[in-house]
C-alpha cells in the first residue's frame, strides 16, 4: 500500500511536470505576445507556433486533476473546494484564452478585444498555478469537521508574501520557457527579439530563484536536510546556466531543452521537500494532508496504475509525433490563426 502511494505521488508530479513544459511555453508566449509582436505577421507567427499544441498541452493538467482525483480524493476535494475562487478564476481565464485563438482569426472588430483575452487568458493561469503550489507547500490554515479536514481560510489567505513570491517565479519560469520556444520557432526581427527577452529573464529567473530558495530555507523546516532536493537543485541551475550558453550560441532547440531542464529540476526541489505532504497544514502540522492520510483503497490504487501504465505512453507517443510533425520554423499561409 506504501509503495503505491509513494509510486502515485511521483506520477501525479510527472503530469505537472509534463503540464509545466509543454502548456508553459504557451502560456509563456500568450504572456509575453505584445512584447514580442509588433506587427500581424509576427502575432500570427507566434499565434501559429503554438496552434497545433496548446489544446493537446493541457490534456496533462486535466489528466493531473483526474489522478489527484481518483488516488487522494480527500486532498482533491480539500484543494478544490478551498481554492475554489482561484481556480474558477484560472478556469474563466483558460476558457478565454481557448475562444480567442478561433474568433481573433475571424473577428476583424473585435481582434483586439481577443489578442487581450488571449494575453490576460495566459498571465492569470501562469501567476497563479504558482501561487497556488506556494501555498500547498507552505502550509494553508485547516480545520477538522465531523471527521474531514477542510480548508479554514478565505481567498485572500492564498495572497500572502511567500506563495506570490512563487507566482511570480513560476510565472518568468513560463516565461523563459515561451521566450526560448518563440526563439525555436520564428526569423528574422521576432528572432532577435525572442533572443534578447531570453538573455533579460535569464536574469529575472536567477534573482527570483534564489530569493525563493533562501525563504524556503527559512520559512520551511527541514527543507535544506533532503539530499534529493540537492540533486535537483543543481539540475535546475544546469538548465538555468545553459539556456544562456546556448542562446549566445543560437543553438536554439538546445536553449528550449535547457529550460525545460530546469523545470525537471524545480520539481524535483517541490517533490523532495514537500514528501510525503500533499496539502501542509500551517496552524497543526497533524491536520496535513499526506499521500499516507488522504489516499484512495489499494483496490483503486492498483486499477488506476494498470490504467495510468497503459494510457500514459500512448499519450507520450502521441505528443511526441505531434511535435516531430510540426517541427521547424513557422511558415505562414492561407488559414491558421
Amino acid at each position: 500500500m506504501e509503495a503505491l502511494q509513494v509510486i502515485w505521488y511521483i506520477l501525479i508530479g510527472v503530469l505537472l511536470l509534463g503540464y509545466s513544459i509543454l502548456d508553459g511555453f504557451d502560456l509563456g508566449i500568450g504572456t509575453l505576445f505584445p512584447f514580442l509582436a509588433k506587427d500581424e505577421t509576427e502575432k500570427r507567427v507566434l499565434l501559429n507556433s503554438i496552434g497545433p499544441f496548446w489544446d493537446g498541452n493541457e490534456v496533462w493538467i486535466l489528466t493531473g486533476g483526474g489522478a489527484l482525483f481518483a488516488a487522494f480524493p480527500k486532498t482533491y476535494a480539500t484543494v478544490f473546494s478551498g481554492f475554489y475562487l482561484a481556480l474558477m478564476l484560472v478556469l474563466f481565464a483558460l476558457i478565454f484564452r481557448a475562444v480567442s485563438f478561433e474568433f481573433r482569426a475571424h473577428s476583424e472588430s473585435g481582434k483586439s478585444f481577443w489578442e487581450w483575452s488571449f494575453i490576460i487568458g495566459s498571465f492569470l493561469p501562469a501567476l497563479l498555478y504558482g501561487v497556488a503550489l506556494g501555498n500547498v507547500v507552505y502550509g494553508v490554515p485547516m480545520k477538522e469537521i465531523a471527521g474531514n479536514i477542510e480548508y479554514a481560510g478565505n481567498f485572500f489567505t492564498l495572497l500572502r508574501p511567500y506563495p506570490l513570491l512563487m507566482g511570480l517565479f513560476g510565472l518568468v519560469m513560463f516565461l523563459l520557457q515561451g521566450a526560448t520556444y518563440a526563439a525555436l520557432k520564428s526569423e528574422g526581427a521576432l528572432y532577435e527579439r525572442a533572443r534578447k527577452t531570453v538573455l533579460s529573464l535569464w536574469w529575472a529567473f536567477l534573482v527570483l530563484g534564489l530569493l525563493t530558495f533562501v525563504v524556503t530555507a527559512l520559512l520551511i523546516p527541514g527543507s535544506l536536510s533532503r539530499p534529493l532536493a540537492w540533486i535537483a537543485a543543481i539540475v535546475a541551475w544546469v538548465g538555468w546556466y545553459l539556456v544562456r550558453s546556448y542562446t549566445v550560441k543560437e543553438k536554439d532547440s538546445a536553449a528550449f531543452y535547457a529550460s525545460s531542464l530546469s523545470i525537471v529540476g524545480l520539481w524535483g526541489i517541490v517533490g523532495a521537500i514537500h514528501f510525503p505532504n500533499l496539502v501542509r497544514a500551517i496552524n497543526n502540522p497533524a491536520l496535513s494532508l499526506t499521500i499516507y492520510n488522504s489516499s484512495s483503497s489499494k483496490l483503486t490504487l492498483t486499477v488506476m496504475l494498470i490504467i495510468a501504465l497503459v494510457g500514459m505512453p500512448i499519450v507520450i507517443l502521441y505528443t511526441a509525433y505531434i511535435y516531430k510533425w510540426f517541427k521547424g520554423k513557422v511558415k505562414l499561409e492561407e488559414g491558421g490563426y
